[in-house]
């Protein structure tokens, strides 16, 4: 068997599983001529851009009408037929044979749930047909010499908006460990500090439950008691807030504004971009606040604008429903000065080869890229190979608690034993790009 007939794709296979919230999702398996074989399962998005690839969903009354029986038929049926003779090494023509058999901007025809699952199969199935990892597969594939660094954990402690039925308003208070020397000091400290807001909430009385990423879900009276809590609790855990540990924020503005008005439903309070900006700004100022993501709504660029000028620049602003994983949304962001970096999330885009379209463009830019997980995840790993194998700088998958995160970060683990080097980049190059 020559080595372009082992890597043929022979069959595509999708089946039903299940996501962290209980929802149905696709897990798709891809097998190659030589019968090495590709698995992965696409996550599911709470919090989403309107312009972000959609998930094919039946509706109806069966599972809430979350079912992707119509996204497996697809996949199981014209993705199958489409793909089936191709070679799984040229990732980017079986995805283009997916983007033009769906025909839409957004897969709306054969769902973004079903060609992100079969795209990252296939992905897989080209890196085990190699005998190698995926991280290092992609690593050689990209023709970077030497070895990659494991990337900065992003983890939320506190979870807010639609990831923990709006209690608070801003969706994710998170800490990055920006002093530790490598991953594995990095995941420790962020545990000790879990622990620690952990113990503060039960004194308080504020321990609402967990969010949908794994993060506490609270009962605070406003959304800045959140950085305030966040601050006592590295504190707590006996780290230094600001050097050591510091904390980042997904806002979510889409969620609570449209049309450059803001609804913080939590504290009554009606804003304006420019009050909204103020408010963000002066907070940024009295904690240790190094990231803020989607400070606005993913319809109002005056407003990233307006922030991007009036924050530190020293801030990494980051771009998610904003920019949706679409290079030209990144190029066209960065280019106006919008923000210094863009969130990488694979099945925004709906391929493999659009979603590192949109990592290189940010790259290219000279704008940081956070590879990032979902709120709907599984025990998927991929993205953590991704990071690694395209030489991202930053992972986010969530909170650290709850099994579908806590897979990635033990992923994360086990690369950096097999590299044997785990260092960081400095902390003096923060926004990591």
């Amino acid at each position: 068997m020559t080595a372009s007939s082992a890597t043929t794709i022979t069959a595509v296979k999708a089946r039903r599983v299940w996501d962290s919230r209980g929802r149905p999702t696709v897990e798709a398996d891809v097998t190659l001529a030589d019968g090495s074989l590709g698995r992965a399962i696409a996550p599911a998005g709470a919090s989403r851009g309107s312009n972000e690839a959609i998930d094919l969903r039946d509706a109806g009354p069966r599972f809430g009408g979350w079912d992707v029986t119509e996204a497996l038929r697809q996949t199981n049926g014209a993705i199958n037929q489409a793909i089936v003779g191709l070679d799984a090494t040229d990732q980017a023509a079986v995805d283009q044979a997916m983007i033009d058999l769906d025909g839409t901007p957004n897969k709306a025809n054969l769902g973004g749930n079903a060609t992100i699952a079969v795209s990252m199969a296939v992905l897989h199935a080209a890196a085990n047909q190699s005998g190698q990892p995926l991280w290092k597969y992609l690593w050689t594939q990209g023709g970077t010499p030497g070895l990659p660094v494991l990337p900065l954990p992003e983890i939320q402690i506190f979870g807010g908006g639609a990831h923990a039925g709006r209690r608070i308003d801003v969706q994710d208070f998170m800490v990055i460990a920006t002093g530790a020397d490598d991953y594995e000091q990095a995941l420790a400290w962020t545990a000790e500090v879990y622990i620690a807001a952990g113990k503060i909430m039960a004194e308080r009385g504020v321990l609402q439950g967990v969010a949908d990423e794994g993060g506490f879900w609270p009962a605070f009276d406003a959304n800045e008691d959140a950085a305030e809590t966040l601050v006592q609790a590295i504190e707590k855990a006996g780290l230094k807030p600001g050097e050591q540990v510091s904390i980042s924020l997904d806002i979510a503005a889409s969620e609570f504004g449209k049309n450059g008005r803001y609804r913080l439903a939590r504290e009554d309070r009606d804003m304006s971009r420019e009050e909204l900006a103020e408010m963000l700004v002066g907070w940024v100022n009295r904690y240790p606040i190094v990231s803020v993501e989607d400070p606005m709504s993913e319809d109002d660029a005056e407003g990233f604008l307006a922030f991007a000028q009036a924050a530190p620049k020293t801030l990494q602003i980051v771009g998610d429903d904003f920019l949706v994983t679409n290079a030209g949304r990144v190029r066209a962001a960065a280019r106006d000065g919008a923000l210094n970096c863009a969130l990488i999330k694979p099945n925004q885009a709906g391929t493999i080869t659009e979603t590192k379209a949109a990592f290189d463009a940010a790259r290219d830019a000279g704008i940081g890229a956070i590879v990032s997980a979902r709120s709907g995840e599984t025990e998927d790993v991929t993205i953590v190979h991704l990071a690694v194998g395209w030489g991202a700088k930053q992972l986010k998958v969530g909170s650290f608690t709850r099994s579908e995160r806590m897979v990635k970060w033990n992923e994360g683990l086990r690369v950096a034993d097999a590299l044997g080097s785990a260092a960081l980049p400095p902390r003096a190059a923060f926004p990591w790009g």
